[in-house]
């Protein structure tokens, strides 16, 4: 109809005038290598599709901490909150490169990756208020928030590696090509346990990416105080490395194919450090300027920023306007208010559900031949 072909050359000629590049070929910053003959790739690709989202979800990823810091400070949110923000070039990079089928098991800093391997706003921020709507029913809080593939956040120190080393194990028994991604700290990186597990997974050849997100600090100490070494992708020894920009998410998302390539040849274990930064403290109890300078955040903030670094690349290479990237904030914070306003609304899981979902098949919870809620109901 002629009404349809007008339509589509006006939509061809505002996509003229916007000159709207499509495709855009990007030079990245070179790895640290330990015991690789190869590097990911420099020069990479990236289309106009998957820079408006790796933008999308950086952006909510971000919004998300910072309104999870508001309830915080309002009380409505208690207990342990370690926040991302300022990491989210890690998540999404990493996200990019693996699929939804692979595993991905992190420490207690997780709110992030529980969005991007599948669960909503909604639920993070009703997890977070304690509230049974939340994506663990209001049980797990901030550090334990589990979805499909994710293992969750975990709050002993290090304790999450050797799982995530048996979630590889898993994947290797059952031939599914499938890998797992495991996180910890430059702070974990000193347990005997992490050492422990490259050894078993060298041994086994797991199909595990081992990734220390190496955000300089360790609560409160810098890593040039705690680690005698710290050329975190150099401690498996053994183990092939590599140390990659991890506020860049192209870079971050080319370092993780490659290891994905890596693990899924059988070659083995791999193990990358993402050089990164927060910005809040270590959790809301910390303030985080005590042990590092105002300047030096905002050093970072102007310098290095995850989403500023990716925001220029699309605006000066015509792959999105101002309009379009003020259109996804405006998306990103009315999802985020939406859904604090149900994470404060929502209620509370009653307590005869609290010794629910321990088990698979939830037989009822007894001591001894007692049920503790049949004490509790009489006595109340």
């Amino acid at each position: 109809p002629s009404n349809h072909k007008g339509a589509v050359l006006s939509t061809l000629q505002s996509l003229q005038a916007r000159a709207f590049i499509f495709v855009l070929f990007v030079a990245v910053q070179k790895c640290d290598l330990h015991k690789l003959d190869e590097a990911p790739a420099t020069e990479v690709v990236m289309t106009r599709e998957e820079g408006l989202k790796y933008y999308h979800i950086m952006q909510t990823i971000r919004r998300m901490e910072l309104k999870a810091d508001q309830l915080y400070k309002q009380k409505i949110i208690r207990g342990f909150c370690h926040l991302y923000d300022g990491q989210e070039a890690c998540a999404v990079g990493i996200e990019a490169a693996i699929n939804m089928s692979d595993h991905l098991i992190t420490a207690y800093r997780a709110h992030g990756y529980t969005y991007t391997r599948g669960g909503t706003v909604k639920k993070i921020m009703a997890e977070l208020t304690g509230r049974r709507g939340g994506i663990a029913k209001g049980k797990g809080g901030s550090m334990h928030m589990y979805c499909k593939n994710f293992y969750g956040g975990n709050g002993i120190v290090g304790a999450q590696v050797p799982l995530g080393a048996g979630v590889a194990l898993a994947c290797k028994y059952q031939g599914n090509n499938e890998l797992c991604v495991c996180l910890y700290g430059d702070g974990a990186a000193n347990q005997g346990q992490i050492f422990e597990t490259y050894n078993m997974a060298s041994l086994w050849k797991l199909p595990v990416i081992f990734i220390c997100e190496n955000n300089r600090y360790g609560m409160g100490t810098s890593v040039e105080r705690a680690a005698a070494s710290t050329d975190y992708y150099k401690r498996g020894e053994f183990i092939p490395g590599l140390r990659v920009d991890g506020m860049d998410v192209l870079c971050v998302r080319e370092a993780t194919r490659f290891a994905a390539e890596h693990c899924r040849s059988g070659k083995g274990p791999i193990l990358m450090e993402l050089q990164t930064y927060r910005y809040h403290g270590h959790s809301m109890s910390d303030p985080g300027i005590s042990y590092r300078t105002r300047d030096e955040i905002q050093e970072v903030r102007s310098k290095s920023d995850p989403i500023s670094l990716l925001k220029d690349r699309l605006l000066s290479n015509n792959m999105a306007s101002v309009e379009e990237l003020k259109v996804i904030d405006v998306e990103v914070r009315k999802e985020i208010e939406d859904a604090a306003q149900f994470a404060t609304t929502d209620p509370e899981p009653p307590l005869d559900e609290l010794c629910n979902h321990m088990f698979s098949n939830n037989p009822p919870v007894e001591v001894r031949g007692t049920n503790p809620w049949a004490k509790l109901k009489s006595v109340s």
